[in-house]
């Protein structure tokens, strides 16, 4: 797993921000599906608690999925969204779901429940990589990460209610989880000793194994969660006492990092996979390995074993499912596949394969009855040695697949792997993992054009236009999906006239600044059920609600408000409306640090803790802004019998239409006023107030057609010595 920066992790981030980020993931069309790899699976048998069976897939693009299974078919059943990175593991613990991410956050869900978080555990101080559970104790859990941490959770005390403080309050979630409450933590040195250590809030406390050094891949816990293992990359499996965080024992034969682990019931034996490509039996009463199986090319990513642990499915980076029996070394090559396996999860005769493809494979497995797969030939003996299978590979030995397709897909959507910004700053075209190139429009969250299969490139080269507008929003692809951020005050920067935007009866003038028409379509639902609810408060005679209190980490030393007094929070202009079908999500930072992830469809109007800056604008028409005018030089083109018209430097809003330069030019060739104020003339044309009245500082800059402006000026004007067009607009830089 390589560490690459997240659309919502902040951690560890050196880039200078005072304010909250504040981001939208734009969905696909199609978001019953996962646009990224499948990192992770979890299956529920619902003989027990209820009548279907089911799915739970975790995905790259930052959301897990449930699909239920019936008569040979895998539906949609539901979104869980909430983690705002990469879920990288999740476990099925009683009814209850359990998540883990590269958001360094732990979440847990009702497997039965239409996706909502029931709540959010921190402690790690990385991304976190793996979970673990008891099947016999369904309140055991463990978590590793990054940070070379291991902690034992108990989820119901974890999950119990947190006695409400000043400070307790600060732990909670914007979608009304509460983080963990987390004053002292139960830690274990070096020396197996139970050490204290303060955190950084109060409650719940899980129990910390702190004994590794290095990044954590991999767990496993037996059935009575009397022993946790553990392995990464150090090259060793730990195994713990999970009830006290001591050490029992340390494993070493792997020669790289240990990326897979499986523990039978009783705790006797376990198996490890390895990036040495190796996979080792061990016993843990001896504490030696008693078989090493070298049937892979590469890298052992994954495990699952047949209930009777005689038999072990295997997969990896050499893209190949291997089934082996434990006692005989006898091995057959399963399955191939088209992209690397990261995750696989056994349920009866079918075998679930998760790979870096955002679709799911479920392959035939005879898990119940696995040596009905080495009756159909191919098998081989497992080596001893790893060099031993890649030379067998080189040699031209290499095995045949017992399945040539798998027996369900479950598809999903091509991941967006390529992006570019275009000039008008409204539009970024796309190439996904397909080579399909879209474009997208980020002011409303949709594709206006699908090219298909065309060269990227080729496509950008004849979308150029000739403009410049101001870098308003910064953007990622990282959850296969298209995340933009806004970072005030730089994203208040761009406007645009509302002519170009087809709005119906604007005047000519009329400048959008396109950040705060997108917060406002962004959270109209938000805008409006929170006056609802701030109506319905006052009506029950809460004079309290709807008043604006500002947050306490909402400064306001800004250099300029442009100030509205009409409230048009729930008003949105065409061009700025977001699909309610496939609507985007948010990510923002909580009030504790920690960011969260909702639709927009979703946001009830309670969540507290948007950026200040955000509310301010939406709620209130206020937004920083910098200077607002530009200054630039008039000069006659090189070569041009045209006279200087100009002394000094101009000033103009910093975004004007090239034909009110050419009227003040052909003004000043024809009718030759001389203009006050000496060289720093003023050249207003545009808005002076947001009310959107024509200045009229200047009389000879207004823009009242004269006799002579009724024709079309016979100059051309040129920016960067290039000839611009009369209708565009130019942006001005300082």
């Amino acid at each position: 797993m390589h560490r690459v920066g997240s659309a919502g992790n902040t951690a560890g981030s050196t880039r200078p921000r005072k304010e909250k980020r504040f981001t939208y993931v734009l969905n696909d069309a199609d978001d019953k599906k996962h646009c990224a790899g499948i990192n992770c699976l979890a299956y529920l048998n619902g003989s027990t608690f209820s009548t279907s069976d089911y799915l739970f897939s975790g995905s790259r693009d930052g959301t897990l999925k449930r699909w239920e299974l019936n008569n040979g078919d895998a539906s949609f059943s539901a979104t869980f969204e909430s983690h705002v990175d990469w879920v990288n593991d999740a476990i099925i613990v009683g009814e209850k779901l359990v998540s883990c991410s590269s958001d360094t956050t732990i979440k847990v869900w009702n497997c039965f429940s239409d996706g909502a978080c029931t709540r959010t555990l921190r402690q790690h101080s990385d991304y976190v990589i793996c979970l673990a559970a008891a099947e016999m104790n369904s309140n055991i859990v463990a978590s590793g990460g990054l940070g070379g941490e291991v902690f034992v959770w108990d989820l119901d005390a974890a999950l119990a209610p947190v006695a409400k403080s000043v400070d307790a309050k600060e732990d909670e979630v914007p979608n009304g989880n509460s983080g963990p409450a987390l004053s002292t933590l139960c830690s274990v040195n070096s020396s197996s000793n139970i050490a204290s250590s303060n955190g950084q809030s109060h409650g719940y406390n899980p129990i910390a194994a702190k004994d590794h050094k290095d990044s954590v891949y991999a767990l496993a816990m037996n059935d009575t969660g009397t022993l946790l293992l553990s392995g990464g990359t150090e090259k060793v499996v730990r195994v713990w006492d999970p009830r006290t965080g001591s050490k029992n024992m340390k494993l070493r034969g792997h020669t790289d990092n240990i990326r897979a682990l499986l523990v039978d019931s009783t705790g006797r034996y376990c198996l490890s996979g390895s990036s040495d490509s190796m996979i080792r039996l061990w016993d843990l009463g001896q504490q030696r390995c008693v078989h090493s199986y070298a049937v892979h090319t590469d890298s052992v990513w994954a495990l699952a074993s047949t209930p009777s642990f005689g038999h072990v499915y295997s997969g990896g980076r050499d893209q190949s499912v291997y089934l082996t029996d434990l006692s005989t070394r006898e091995s057959v090559l399963l399955c191939t596949n088209e992209y690397p396996i990261l995750q696989l999860s056994l349920q009866d005769d079918t075998i679930w394969v998760a790979t870096t493809d955002s679709s799911v494979y479920g392959w035939p497995a005879e898990g119940r009855t696995p040596q009905k797969v080495f009756q159909k030939g191919g098998s081989f003996l497992a080596g001893n040695l790893s060099f031993s299978r890649a030379r067998a590979s080189l040699e031209g030995s290499a095995p045949v697949p017992v399945y040539k397709e798998p027996s369900f897909v479950i598809p999903g959507v091509p991941a967006i792997i390529q992006h570019e910004i275009m000039n008008n700053r409204r539009h970024v075209l796309t190439k996904d993992t397909t080579g399909s190139v879209k474009l997208w429009e980020i002011t409303r969250g949709a594709v206006i054009e699908d090219f298909g299969k065309v060269s990227f490139e080729d496509k950008k080269k004849e979308l150029f236009e000739m403009v410049s507008i101001p870098a308003w929003f910064t953007m990622d692809a990282r959850l296969g999906c298209l995340s933009v951020h806004l970072d005030t005050p730089q994203c208040f920067s761009a406007e645009i006239y509302a002519v170009d935007l087809n709005v119906a009866g604007a005047q000519e003038d009329l400048k959008i600044n396109l950040a705060q028409e997108t917060l406002r379509g962004l959270l109209v639902h938000w805008s409006k059920r929170k006056q609802k609810s701030s109506s319905h408060s006052l009506s029950n005679g809460d004079s309290s609600i709807g008043k604006d209190v500002p947050s306490k980490d909402s400064p306001r030393s800004r250099s300029e408000v442009d100030d509205v007094t009409e409230n048009h929070a729930t008003h949105v202009l065409p061009s700025f409306e977001f699909s309610t079908v496939s609507p985007p999500s948010i990510i923002t930072e909580g009030s504790s640090g920690g960011p969260w992830r909702k639709r927009i469809t979703d946001l009830d109007g309670t969540e507290g803790d948007l950026p200040w800056w955000c509310v301010d604008c939406v709620t209130h028409n206020r937004y920083p802004k910098e200077n607002t005018k530009c200054g630039f030089y008039l000069h006659p083109a090189e070569g041009s019998p045209a006279p200087n018209i100009t002394q000094g430097k101009l000033s103009a809003p910093r975004i004007l239409r090239i034909h009110k330069v050419a009227n003040y030019v052909v003004e000043k060739l024809v009718l030759d006023k001389p203009l006050d104020g000496g060289s720093d003339s003023a050249f207003v044309m545009g808005l002076s107030s947001a009310q959107s009245q024509l200045s009229a500082l200047d009389s000879s800059s207004r823009l009242g057609l004269k006799s002579w402006q009724k024709t079309k000026p016979c100059i051309e004007i040129l920016c960067n010595n290039q000839a611009s067009s009369l209708n565009i607009a130019i942006s001005l830089y300082s």
